[in-house]
């Protein structure tokens, strides 16, 4: 490899390569248990070292705009164009570089090996979220005691501690800054909460999401709950008719197939009357079904959203709290009660739901959860809440309708269409 010895880095580093060179080749095989451990811990120091060497040499080249030599924006991305790293990972170099760029004694342990390099991102890390007006002197002792809890926390254990450091170095500031950033934290966490979820195509639907810690530990305790080997035995006991006395099953931490399991099953096991309405009506799935289906029938089942399921899970799905079966030709509940009562019904609602598919005006794709149900002859004028006298508007038609700019015709296929008045 061709270098040049304009400055002793440079020649150390082609000292280096020719060393490297020679032991390209070394067999292993005679290597004992006790070299070969020595070794192992000897390239963690080795690598520090060089990561140390590397980052004061990023910090540099911002001093003398290497990044001007290909018109890269940033140093972070001329290193990445330059060694075919991935622009997050040359990113995070730089980021490092530049922590032990204003932190001298984490550089100095990163330098001696006593460190090694995520360790140092940490304490950087850490020690940039300290409040901005910390006396000099407790932010030095701060960075000494996190250097010194490195000898024996791995990255992840000093992250904990980082946050926690003012508790020792600086008691009588730490509750108030504590409380200042978990305020600021919560604040922030609660603004970036989001929930995606599509479907696959596939029958799945794939999804992601950030919640707030407190959030997620709620979530993820309540799959532990479901995925926990006594709840799974109790399951398979009840499915196969088994007693309770079975072989204990070793405990172990859920794997994401059995998350997964214990998230399909927290799901459906919601119960609706526990949950706030949409639309008039508790957050249900409703499932349509022949009455030859839910005996023992083939045919397929279909949701209020249009989407299809197999019989058999319709079956095990309609004694399940959140899902309410619209059988077909079965029993079904009143769904005319004339001047009884002011507002439909939740079985009236569940029905227009199947029968309008969502808001009647044209054109619209409102789904029935997020829909009004609209008397086409008004309550004041002595109209009955009755369901062919019923149908789904979304909160916007719903207005329009009433709306005495506006004037509507119901068409043959059950379709409002609005007209203004001129």
């Amino acid at each position: 490899m061709a270098t040049t010895a304009a400055h002793p880095i440079n020649g150390a580093l082609a000292r280096m390569h020719s060393l490297l060179d020679e032991l390209a080749e070394t067999p292993l095989w005679s290597m004992s248990q006790t070299a070969t451990a020595e070794a192992l811990v000897d390239f963690s120091q080795l690598e520090s070292r060089v990561t140390e060497l590397k980052s004061r040499t990023l910090a540099h080249a911002e001093t003398v705009a290497v990044a001007e030599t290909n018109a890269s924006p940033s140093v972070a991305v001329w290193h990445s164009n330059a060694t075919r790293s991935t622009k997050r990972d040359s990113f995070r170099q730089v980021r490092l570089a530049a922590g032990l760029d204003r932190y001298d004694l984490v550089r100095e342990a990163l330098g001696r090996g006593d460190v090694i390099a995520e360790q140092a991102s940490v304490i950087c890390t850490a020690l940039d979220e300290l409040p901005d007006d910390l006396d000099a002197g407790v932010l030095e002792q701060a960075t000494k005691a996190l250097v010194a809890f490195a000898e024996v926390h791995d990255a992840k254990a000093l992250r904990v501690l980082g946050r926690r450091i003012l508790e020792v170095v600086a008691p009588e500031v730490a509750e108030a800054w504590e409380a200042e950033q978990l305020e600021r934290e919560e604040r922030e966490a609660e603004k970036s909460a989001v929930f995606r979820m599509r479907e696959d195509g596939h029958g799945r639907i794939k999804g992601s999401f950030t919640v707030p810690l407190l959030a997620g530990q709620m979530l993820e305790r309540a799959l532990l709950a479901f995925a926990a080997p006594k709840h799974q035995m109790a399951n398979r006991a009840a499915d196969e008719g088994e007693h309770e006395e079975q072989a204990p099953v070793p405990v172990r931490r859920p794997t994401a197939q059995r998350l997964g399991a214990a998230f399909v099953e927290l799901i459906e096991r919601l119960d609706p009357k526990e949950l706030p309405k949409a639309g008039g009506v508790n957050a249900t799935v409703v499932v349509t079904m022949t009455l030859d289906s839910l005996k023992d029938g083939l045919a397929a089942a279909t949701l209020d959203t249009g989407d299809r399921i197999s019989a058999a899970t319709a079956r095990r799905l309609a004694c399940e709290a959140g899902v309410v079966p619209v059988v077909l030709g079965g029993k079904s509940q009143p769904l005319d009660v004339g001047r009884a009562k002011r507002y439909f019904t939740p079985g009236q609602r569940i029905a227009m739901g199947i029968r309008d598919g969502g808001c009647t005006a044209r054109g619209c794709d409102a789904p029935p959860a997020m829909c009004h149900a609209h008397h086409d002859d008004p309550w004041s004028c002595h109209g009955h809440t009755d369901l062919d006298r019923g149908r789904l508007l979304c909160p916007y038609h719903h207005r329009r309708i009433h709306d005495p700019g506006y004037e509507s015709d119901v068409g043959a296929d059950n379709q409002v269409t609005f007209h203004r008045r001129t």
